[in-house]
């Protein structure tokens, strides 16, 4: 797997970032991604369809007014071309006794691919006098991206394949969601999900791309050996008190969208080394 060198540019508010261009101008090809029109789970309107460009509009006025926010945007080369583009978003308010923190982080596909957004979270750290109810947060979650796959160790999980949300043999409701939310795992349920091929852990999967580096080339092998094409996981920590949430933690992963990425910059990499020899090579006047 190519190895593509990270650079990064810390500021607050960074000025417009240079978009790569191939030697060959080729156009972006759409990559797979495990979501349909009808059924694309988003955090704060983000999804996996939002570019690199329009996932920074989204952050920039999601955070406006906070003068503390502390913003990363970190650029990839692709390839040998010299230029770069934006690879991942990075914008954190920190938490204080009155203000609840906000981190929101997006991972972004080469211009090869379009840009897009594989990997994109939202985490809440929630003032002490500002901890909402776990009860009122499920219901918020299954409002939003209804009846999850599988409930406990503090997640609801949201697994997709073949454009739906799979089922765990558990039709959750309001009330079951909260009961297990602090249990651990089913571990039947988790051999269902993992069905008859003995693919990689989905749980697993969104778990260590969570702590680990989120570049195409770090994710692809997990991405490839997931027994899902995507999934939404929701964490919620508990705070002062049991029944209240001190960090809520948002993680979307579109696997099948790493992949298809992957092999997708990959082949514009070797299209452009390849139009890069057969350039001519003209020799120097004589003086």
């Amino acid at each position: 797997m190519l190895r593509r060198a990270l650079f990064l540019v810390l500021s607050v508010w960074p000025a417009a970032l240079p978009t790569a261009a191939l030697a060959s101008d080729a156009k972006p090809k759409a990559p797979d991604t495990a979501f349909s029109a009808k059924l694309r789970p988003d955090i704060l309107g983000l999804s996996t369809d939002a570019t690199a460009d329009s996932a920074r509009v989204l952050f920039e006025a999601r955070f406006k007014g906070h003068a503390d926010t502390q913003t990363d945007i970190q650029q990839q080369k692709l390839g040998d071309t010299g230029a770069s583009y934006i690879a991942a978003l990075n914008f954190n308010l920190p938490a204080g006794a009155k203000q609840t923190g906000e981190l929101l982080t997006g991972s972004f596909s080469s211009p090869a691919s379009g840009n897009r957004a594989y990997f994109i979270a939202r985490n809440l750290t929630f003032a002490p006098d500002q901890q909402p109810a776990k009860a009122d947060m499920i219901k918020e979650i299954m409002g939003k991206y209804g009846v999850p796959t599988i409930v406990g160790d503090q997640h609801l999980y949201y697994i997709y394949r073949s454009g739906s949300v799979m089922s765990s043999g558990t039709k959750y409701k309001e009330a079951t969601a909260l009961e297990a939310l602090d249990k651990p795992l089913d571990p039947r349920a988790a051999v269902k999900l993992n069905g008859e091929t003995v693919r990689g852990s989905c749980v697993a999967v969104i778990k260590r791309a969570q702590s680990k580096a989120r570049t195409l080339s770090a994710m692809f092998d997990e991405a490839k050996g997931a027994n899902c094409d995507g999934v939404l996981s929701v964490q919620l920590i508990p705070g002062t008190a049991p029944q209240r949430v001190g960090i809520a933690q948002f993680t979307l992963l579109d696997t099948k969208l790493v992949v298809s990425a992957t092999a997708i910059d990959d082949q514009a990499i070797a299209a452009d080394q390849n139009e890069r020899k057969t350039l001519p090579k003209a020799s120097a006047p004589k003086l």
